[in-house]
């Protein structure tokens, strides 16, 4: 029997230097330390042309770590290579976090964690597409050559490492990605597929598989093929209330996971802000920073005008008092009216013989006779 590796990924710490974690289907913050050692296993034969090595890890479900079993799947689509997921621990939370893995072009970083199976590390040697046919290193990856038969054997890049570290962390591994792994964890991938979903749900609910009842010992180590509702674990038992009751659960202050299931690697701009002093009072927002408060639901989009504001009501009004109207006092003797004009005496007429005036120093149409 040959032994093929160990296996292990674990999450990458806020403060790793030139690391990012790869973008995870789901990802999980615990605080009760890290996840069991890695077990030995032995890969099991490959009779499906195409299929790869998916490595087995520790995840996190109902009663605590659970192991889920290595196993032979096949890619969502020719091309992609598969990623395996990583804990790690994260500083500011004092805790353990789990990314996922992912499918993609080219293996990404892993936590610097030996799986074994030609995942020792850093990238991946146990095979490789060429076209359309996925060729296997039969150094690293045990196939049946009946239905396997794209294959080489490259025995070089085989690495012997003893250590069973199952994260990365004080401990743990210490391996940081390179720059060209930072790069390329916060690209888009592809996600677990449904038979991949399928096979750590039915692991997960096998209460043999879980490290506070195996002691980090999983009697099943790897599977044939991946698990279904139908092709379970051997000897599979659920878990019951009790456990799930005693399960240690997350503490207060420990992050929830995305809503969306995909956890971007961190940058400098999505680095949580530096909590403030436990004796220090969170001072007021500025004035110029305090929302503006939002207008009633019916009200209009125009700012109200002076005929949509309800005018106050108005003091009662009281008619003024009318004036005392007295009559004006009749004066105690008329005025004497004025005497009407004298009459004048009609001229004299002249007396006979005597001549009119020569230059009209009167009236000439008046008596007398007109001028000859």
């Amino acid at each position: 029997m040959r032994v093929i590796g160990f296996l292990t990924a674990v999450a990458f710490a806020a403060a790793l230097p030139l690391a990012a974690s790869a973008p995870a289907d789901a990802q999980l913050y615990i605080g009760i330390g890290a996840p069991p050692a890695m077990p030995v296993y032995q890969q099991p034969y490959n009779t499906n042309p195409n299929y790869q090595w998916i490595p087995g890890y520790w995840s996190y479900g109902q009663y605590g770590y659970y192991w889920v079993p290595g196993t032979w799947m096949a890619a969502p689509q020719t091309g992609l290579l598969w990623t395996p997921g990583y804990w790690g621990y994260q500083a500011a939370q004092n805790n353990y976090g789990w990314n996922q893995g992912y499918w993609g072009n080219t293996v990404g970083y892993y936590g610097g964690v030996n799986y074994g199976g030609g995942y020792y590390g850093n990238g991946f040697v146990g095979g490789g597409w060429s076209g359309n046919n996925f060729r296997y290193n039969t150094a690293v990856m045990r196939v049946n050559p009946t239905y396997v038969r794209n294959v080489y054997v490259n025995r070089t890049v085989v690495i012997h490492n003893g250590n069973r570290y199952s994260y990365y962390g004080p401990g743990g591994s210490r391996v940081i990605a390179t720059p060209e792994q930072v790069r390329y964890a916060r690209l888009t991938h592809v996600g677990l597929t449904p038979y991949q979903r399928q096979h750590i749900a039915e692991a997960g609910a096998d209460r043999n598989l879980y490290a506070r009842v195996n002691n980090g010992r999983p009697p099943q180590v790897v599977a044939a093929k991946p698990y279904t509702a139908t092709n379970r674990p051997p000897n599979f038992k659920p878990l019951t209330p009790a456990d799930k009751a005693a399960a240690p659960k997350p503490p207060p202050n420990a992050a929830k996971p995305p809503a969306n299931g995909a956890a971007k690697p961190p940058s400098a701009a999505t680095k949580p802000a530096p909590k403030p002093p436990a004796n220090s009072a969170a001072k007021p927002p500025p004035a110029a920073t305090k929302p503006a408060p939002k207008p009633p639901a019916n009200s209009a989009a125009k700012p109200p005008s002076a005929a949509t504001k309800p005018a106050p009501k108005p003091a009662p009004v009281h008619p003024a008092p009318k004036p005392a109207v007295h009559p004006a006092p009749k004066p105690a003797h008329p005025a004497p009216k004025p005497p009407p004009p004298a009459a004048k005496p009609a001229p004299k007429p002249p007396p006979a013989g005597a001549k009119p005036p020569q230059n009209g120093g009167g009236n000439q149409n008046q008596g007398g006779k007109p001028p000859r």
